[in-house]
């Protein structure tokens, strides 16, 4: 008999959290039907904009509304990408290099503040870990002080498998990570191992065509942010070393863009990078698809960057790609939810020496 009346315990329990389960399902549907098939195109234009920047859940609105609904929605994404005007370096000064004993001491030309007034923790050698915090989300950026320790990782081979954030930093034995540019990714089912647009590594063009243009993130020799549009062949001719592609361009020489993909943007987890006028690299991730943080826009990111001085900025991939890492511990709420993401590249922080 106890036998039996466990078998029963378990039976019902399994039958409450599937029932449970499939109600919880349903309301989720029913509310996106109702948001969808709506009367508020407001409403409507909003989460299939959401939803369609990303990969995972994009085919969602496809479900619910006519395919020819979709593309006018999405419309502001068709127009040609051209090259855009160039960062200019002059306004990034790179005066000198912190190292582990010296990296409370201000740089030449800055102001000495009180410990306190710094913002966020100080993790030593050169990094800074600021909590950020805004109606809607909540996230993390990470100011490295010397560029230079920037870089792009990448699989040994594209065309394959991708390497996960956690792999990556393991391979070029960083001491941080985020992730970076896109990849090949139908319906959330990618394997990581194809970059979207084109991939710099020390100074040479490792995936794309030179004459593409494409909407990149990268650093020159100098430890300078570059961002926008461009070919590969203009990044390199630049001086650019280190480059992926994404976008939009957030900041641009010190002032913020307003495009239609910013001002239309909707809010998810992201990922970014910026660059002060003193060199030092932000890098930045924001949770979402969280009750306690459904995610930021572009304007949310372009806030954040300014509010920290950034003068150069440019979004990464974002979505359930969106992590970053410290001495390899998460420091944010991945939104993935079959685990962490293989990944074509990243930005990694070399620690002090390498």
């Amino acid at each position: 008999m106890p036998g039996r009346r466990a078998h029963t315990v378990i039976r019902r329990t399994l039958l409450i959290f599937f029932t449970t389960l499939l109600l919880l399902l349903l309301a989720v549907v029913g509310t996106v039907f109702v948001i969808l098939r709506g009367p508020s195109r407001d409403a409507q234009e909003l989460l299939t904009r959401s939803l369609k920047e990303t990969s995972a859940i994009g085919f969602i609105p496809d479900l619910f509304l006519p395919k020819a609904r979709v593309e006018e929605i999405l419309a502001y994404k068709e127009e040609p990408v051209t090259e855009s005007a160039a960062t200019d370096a002059s306004l990034v000064t790179i005066s000198a290099r912190r190292s582990a004993s010296d990296s409370a001491q201000p740089l030449p030309g800055e102001e000495s503040a009180p410990a306190q007034e710094q913002p966020g923790r100080d993790l030593g050698g050169g990094l800074r870990l600021v909590d950020i915090t805004g109606p809607n989300y909540r996230g993390v950026m990470m100011i490295v002080e010397d560029p230079t320790r920037v870089f792009v990782g990448t699989p040994e081979h594209f065309g394959s498998y991708g390497r996960t954030l956690e792999q990556m930093v393991e391979d070029y034995d960083a001491i941080a990570g985020i992730n970076a540019g896109g990849f090949y990714d139908p319906n959330g089912t990618g394997n990581g191992g194809i970059p979207e647009g084109i991939v710099i590594t020390d100074g040479v063009l490792t995936w794309g065509d030179p004459g593409d243009v494409t909407s990149i993130v990268g650093f020159d020799g100098d430890g300078v942010l570059h961002v926008g549009s461009m070919s590969a062949q203009a990044a390199l001719d630049r001086g650019v070393r280190w480059a992926c592609s994404f976008g939009p361009a957030l900041i641009v020489n010190g002032e913020p863009e307003h495009g239609r993909q910013i001002t239309e943007s909707t809010v998810n987890p992201r990922t970014a990078i910026g660059q002060r006028a003193d060199g030092a690299v932000l890098l930045l991730v924001v949770d979402g698809r969280q009750i306690s943080s459904i995610g930021a826009s572009f304007e949310d990111l372009i806030r954040i960057f300014l509010e920290y001085g950034a003068v150069n900025a440019g979004n990464l991939d974002g979505g359930s790609s969106s992590k970053m890492l410290y001495e390899g511990e998460a420091l944010n709420e991945n939104a993935s939810v079959i685990g962490t993401r293989p990944l074509p590249t990243s930005f990694l922080v070399r620690r002090l020496g390498q």
